[in-house]
């Protein structure tokens, strides 16, 4: 008894699942909206970090500047604090 209980159960387990309407079309699960409000908003989170490292490369550019005048300040025998300060 207990083997044809868990045959029934288990035929109806494993039956396919009811086919949908043919009359009703299935609901849209894409947003007609864009994701963000501003239209540019895609471009603009893409090019932030550019931007970043543009303006890091400046910096760092002055601070090179920086260093190589301290160096050739204490290569010269001068102060190397007077030559950064330039």
């Amino acid at each position: 008894m207990f083997a044809a209980l868990c045959l029934v159960l288990a035929c109806t387990a494993c039956s396919k699942p009811a086919p949908p309407d043919k009359d009703r079309p299935p609901e849209p699960t894409a947003q007609a909206e864009r994701p963000y409000g501003n239209p540019h908003a895609l471009r603009d989170s893409i090019q932030a970090p550019i931007n970043k490292a543009k303006s890091a490369e400046a910096v760092t550019l002055e601070a090179a500047k920086q260093q190589q005048a301290s160096i050739d300040a204490q290569m010269a025998g001068e102060d190397p604090a007077a030559a950064t300060t330039q």
